[in-house]
């Protein structure tokens, strides 16, 4: 048996990756790689793409994380918070454009005023619409994970970054690996649908440690896996740094595939930075190539440019109707359709 059928075999098997395997799906042809996880995508996940429009609520945050640029040392960046009626206002229009979950991110600031808000927040949007609510605002005690769950979340979104406790510390001098896992089991504890993922080509990273990156999302079973490119802001201690795959860009859109093979039923979304390096195809690419949820800008436009995690954001002078549509229609240039429904986990618990 040929070396590329022997690996052909290896992916066809359910649950049987480690790390050598998943390294061994980086030597297949880039082609073959990416043509079977979009026939894993399809087996699990169907035609359907989900549209899960991104509201960045706020960009306070108490962290300072190397690369990030709403880091807390940055002084140049303005920040704001927006308020909770117009965010309802940006709910009510997403369901008139086929949106079925609404994500609000934020920065990380564990504060008890801003968490009751968040809360309540929540319960309005379950109220008054009919969205699945997704949050995604850092490490919290399991008992505010609680409170907003019994106020309708329904997921809730957690990167760990990278499976590298030592290169977590590194990037992170404010956090711990083993507290980000233990906010994860805290939520798939609490019934909530978890989300997480990590950077691609962090500096430092080897082929081991995306192997790790991808094993531990199966290790965690989650129900979303989102994943993207690092991209250092400017105005952080890791400016100018390079991708540790900048000589090879085809790595990004093989780490989403092997990622398909490895997590046949996760939710994973074509994250934006993709576009930021592969500017209006990067997203497209990545559907075609394992995923099967995009996440379009639903944050206001005049306050887009200072949530500006890594440069060349895309979509950032334009405003949420304008990502609407032009969300809809990259899904369907690509022959697909509009996800209909809520779009929850598949698997079952």
């Amino acid at each position: 048996m040929s070396t590329v059928a022997a690996l052909q075999e290896n992916i066809s098997a359910d649950g049987v990756f480690d790390r050598s395997t998943v390294k061994a799906l980086f030597d297949l042809p880039r082609e073959a790689l990416f043509a079977r996880a979009d026939a894993v995508r399809k087996d699990n996940m169907g035609d359907e793409v989900f549209l899960r429009g991104i509201v960045e609520f706020s960009n306070v945050c108490a962290n300072d994380c190397l690369y990030c640029g709403i880091r807390k040392s940055n002084h140049d960046v303005r920040r704001y918070r927006i308020d909770e009626e117009e965010i309802l206002e940006v709910a009510r229009r997403m369901e008139g454009w086929q949106q079925t979950t609404i994500v609000l991110q934020s920065g990380e600031v564990a504060a008890e005023k801003e968490d009751e808000r968040i809360e309540r927040i929540i319960r309005r949007i379950k109220t008054e619409t009919r969205l699945a609510v997704t949050m995604s605002a850092g490490n919290r005690p399991r008992d505010t994970y609680a409170r907003w769950r019994a106020a309708g979340m329904d997921r809730y979104l957690l990167r760990f970054e990278t499976s590298n406790p030592e290169l977590f510390a590194f990037l992170h001098p404010d956090c711990d690996l083993h507290e980000r896992i233990r906010c994860l089991k805290d939520l798939r504890s609490l019934g909530v649908q978890v989300g997480s993922g990590f950077m691609i080509g962090v500096p430092g990273e080897t082929l081991d440690i995306l192997a790790d990156n991808i094993l531990l999302c199966r290790d965690l079973d989650l129900d979303m896996i989102g994943i993207g490119p690092f991209i250092a802001h400017p105005d952080t201690p890791l400016a100018g740094q390079s991708n540790a795959y900048a000589d090879d860009h085809d790595m990004f859109f093989a780490a989403v595939s092997a990622l398909r093979i490895v997590n046949p039923k996760a939710h994973i979304p074509a994250t934006t930075a993709f576009d930021a390096i592969f500017p209006h195809a990067g997203r497209d690419l990545v559907l075609q190539r394992g995923a099967n949820v995009f996440m379009p800008n639903a944050t206001p436009g005049r306050f887009r440019k200072n949530y500006m995690l890594y440069p060349d954001k895309p979509c950032v002078d334009e405003d949420d109707h304008q990502c609407s549509g032009c969300a809809a229609a990259r899904v369907w240039s690509i022959g697909r359709v509009i996800g209909q429904g809520p779009g929850h986990s598949i698997k079952a618990r």
